[in-house]
């Protein structure tokens, strides 16, 4: 290790593990069993996988799942490097190390899948029926959690910031999936 290297790693450690402790009293102070805000989380974690589960195309579900799952990896990304750089939180959260675990991982995600399917079912456009759903998360959705607390902004970021993620992580998404499904046609 170079001079000064480790004593860098012990100080990002040490603190890191401060913040850990930090969050976890958080959590038990003000996001617990006990608050009606952490229901409201568990509710938009649950509701829309027993939603998806119902719902899904048995004969689509490999695709969707694998659009999802991708959606879900770049939300995650995203919002993990956003909360970390301070650009917003999450001030109720399931999990005190998972701050916006149950948009990250259901609420989000199966919603854009759900759309995929739809659109696939009704032969429509995809992209344009994305930008609808996109413009409905950042500009309906989040404005309703900003008002109850559940998200905050700071440094400048706003609503039409979160539109053009939302789009990006569409786009992005389905590009990588469009990918695959063109590699499995030409392994035929």
């Amino acid at each position: 290790m170079k001079d000064g290297q480790a004593e860098y790693l012990n100080k990002i450690r040490s603190i890191a593990e401060e913040l850990s402790h930090l969050k976890v009293e958080y959590w038990k102070s003000f996001s617990n069993f006990g608050t009606w805000q952490f229901w409201v989380v568990i509710v938009m974690l649950i509701v829309p996988l027993i939603v998806l589960f119902v719902s899904i195309d048995k004969n689509k579900t490999l695709l969707l799942g694998f659009f999802g799952l991708n959606y879900h990896i770049w939300f995650a990304y995203v919002n993990s490097f956003g909360i970390n750089l301070g650009l917003w939180e999450y001030p109720y959260q399931i999990l005190s190390f998972i701050p916006s675990f149950s948009l990250d991982a259901s609420l989000v995600p199966v919603s854009f899948m759900l759309l995929y399917q739809w659109t696939l079912n009704h032969k429509k456009n995809i992209y344009l029926y994305s930008i609808i759903l996109s413009a409905f998360f950042a500009f309906v959705f989040k404005p309703i959690i900003v008002y109850f607390h559940f998200f905050h902004m700071y440094k400048g970021v706003n609503f039409v910031h979160l539109f053009l993620f939302y789009v990006a992580f569409f786009i992005v998404s389905k590009l990588i999936t469009n990918l695959f499904v063109w590699l499995k046609t030409k392994g035929n």
